[in-house]
């Protein structure tokens, strides 16, 4: 690991404030539009900036505890309008993403549960490596998703769970391997204990119509939500 990367595992307070909530919501620089469903969902969370996710945090009525990157994306304007936030700097020749710095200070903080603001939309690499995190997370056992506000995205699980995406909303779940035995109900096209092969698209582009259920026996991948008012 480059030098320089051992400040991560600083400890990062803000002003006096004690915190013992598992929650993290870690703004990442991707597209957002604040809604108030998003609010609600980090309403209750600590908020952790990833170098330029910041520009998000005055729109979504939130002050971050900790602020960590490179700092290759945030703006002099950005840096002057938060001074007192606490910060954590890497170089930017380091071997992980500043998402992925901020996923890994909050996990060694004790989360359980995280949310990735504004992790999709933007750049295509960026958030299709947000997509893997979330299986990542889910695998570690911590809850996750990503937001745009718009647009939801929740790590496909294996057993029975259920998901409250609003009436109307879009609902793709995207395999990365085979599925099997996928049952979903709640949405227009409903299915029961089908087997999908890889690459196929019959899981794509359906309609919500109340709470999502999704029994899986097998498999890998990600649910998607978009078109959420």
């Amino acid at each position: 690991m480059m030098s320089g990367m051992d400040n991560g595992k600083q400890k990062c307070h803000h002003g006096a404030m004690q915190v013992t909530n598992n929650k993290f919501a870690i703004l990442l620089n991707g597209d957002l539009e604040v809604t108030s469903r998003l609010k609600e969902q980090i309403a209750d969370a600590r908020v952790i900036a990833a170098d330029g996710g910041m520009r998000h945090a005055q729109a979504l009525g939130v002050e971050a505890e900790c602020w960590i990157g490179d700092f290759d994306s945030t703006s002099q304007e950005l840096q002057q309008q938060w001074p007192d936030v606490k910060r954590l700097e890497h170089p930017p020749l380091k071997d992980k993403t500043d998402g992925e710095l901020a996923i890994e200070y909050a996990l060694e903080n004790g989360a359980e549960e995280i949310v990735l603001v504004a992790g999709l939309g933007g750049r295509t690499d960026q958030a299709m490596s947000h997509l893997i995190q979330l299986i990542k997370l889910y695998r570690d056992k911590i809850s996750c998703f990503a937001s745009s506000g718009s647009e939801e995205a929740w790590p496909l699980k294996v057993g029975s769970f259920l998901l409250d995406p609003p009436p109307g909303s879009t609902l793709s779940v995207i395999g990365i391997t085979p599925i099997e035995r996928i049952s979903i109900r709640g949405v227009k096209w409903q299915l029961e204990a089908e087997d999908v092969e890889f690459g196929s698209t019959l899981t794509m582009s359906n309609e919500v119509t109340g709470v999502v259920s999704i029994v899986l026996c097998s498999g890998c991948g990600v649910i998607l939500v978009k078109d959420i008012q």
